[in-house]
C-alpha cells in the first residue's frame, strides 16, 4: 500500500506540475473575440465590489472573466487576476506609482495569453492613465477620460484611438453616473453598450 506520506507527496508533485503547466505554456487567444454583453455585466459586478471594498468578489469575477472571455488557464487567471486586484486596493488608496508594477505584471501575462503584440509598458500606463484621470475628475476637462479610455484600446488592439471614441464616451458616462450615484441598471447598460462598440470595430 501507498503510504499516506507517499499520496501527498504525488498530489503535491502532481499540483506542482499542473500549476507550473497552466502559467507558462503557450496560450493564443484572439483578443477581438468575446462576449461584450457578458464583458460589460462582468465589468458592472467588478465596479460594485470595488466601491463596496468587496476584495475577494472582485478578484473571483475577475478571475471568471479572463477565463471564459479571454481564454486564460486556470491559475494563470488567478495570477493575473491578483495582480489586477492588488493594483487596484494600492491606488486605491492613493498610492498611483504604487500601483503599476502589478499593472504591468497584469499586461503582460495577457500579452503571453494572446495572438496580440501590445506593449505591456505602455498599456500599464495607460490603465493608469485613465484611473488617475478619473480620480481626479475636477482637474481634467469633460473629454479626458473618454480619450484616455480609447487611447488604452487603441494600444491593446492596434488601431487608431478614433476607433474607439464610443467605447470610451459610453465606459466615460457610466463612471459619471456611478459617481452620481445613478441606479446600476443604467451603468450596466452603458457599460455593455460600450463592449458591444469595442466588439464591432476590432471585428469588422
Amino acid at each position: 500500500m501507498i503510504s499516506l506520506a507517499r499520496m501527498a507527496g504525488i498530489v503535491a508533485a502532481g499540483l506542482t506540475i499542473w500549476v507550473a503547466v497552466d502559467l507558462y505554456r503557450p496560450v493564443h487567444q484572439d483578443l477581438r473575440y468575446f462576449d461584450p454583453v457578458a464583458v460589460g455585466k462582468s465589468e458592472t459586478t467588478m465596479w460594485r465590489a470595488y466601491y463596496d471594498h468587496d476584495r475577494l468578489k472582485l478578484f473571483g469575477e475577475l478571475t471568471a472573466l479572463l477565463r471564459t472571455q479571454y481564454g486564460m488557464p486556470f491559475w494563470r487567471s488567478t495570477a493575473s487576476a491578483f495582480h489586477a486586484a492588488k493594483a487596484a486596493v494600492v491606488f486605491q488608496r492613493g498610492d498611483y506609482q504604487g500601483a503599476l508594477p502589478d499593472l504591468k505584471a497584469y499586461y503582460e501575462s495577457i500579452l503571453r495569453s494572446s495572438t496580440s503584440h501590445f506593449r505591456p509598458d505602455s498599456a500599464a500606463k495607460l490603465e493608469l492613465e485613465w484611473w488617475i484621470v478619473h480620480r481626479e475628475r475636477d482637474r481634467h476637462g469633460a473629454g479626458d477620460l473618454q480619450k484616455s479610455l480609447a487611447d488604452l484600446q487603441a494600444e491593446i488592439y492596434e488601431l487608431p484611438a478614433a476607433r474607439f471614441a464610443e467605447h470610451g464616451r459610453d465606459r466615460a458616462e457610466a463612471m459619471r453616473l456611478r459617481d452620481a450615484g445613478e441606479d446600476w441598471s443604467r451603468i450596466e447598460g452603458l457599460l455593455v453598450a460600450s463592449w458591444s462598440s469595442l466588439h464591432r470595430e476590432v471585428t469588422r
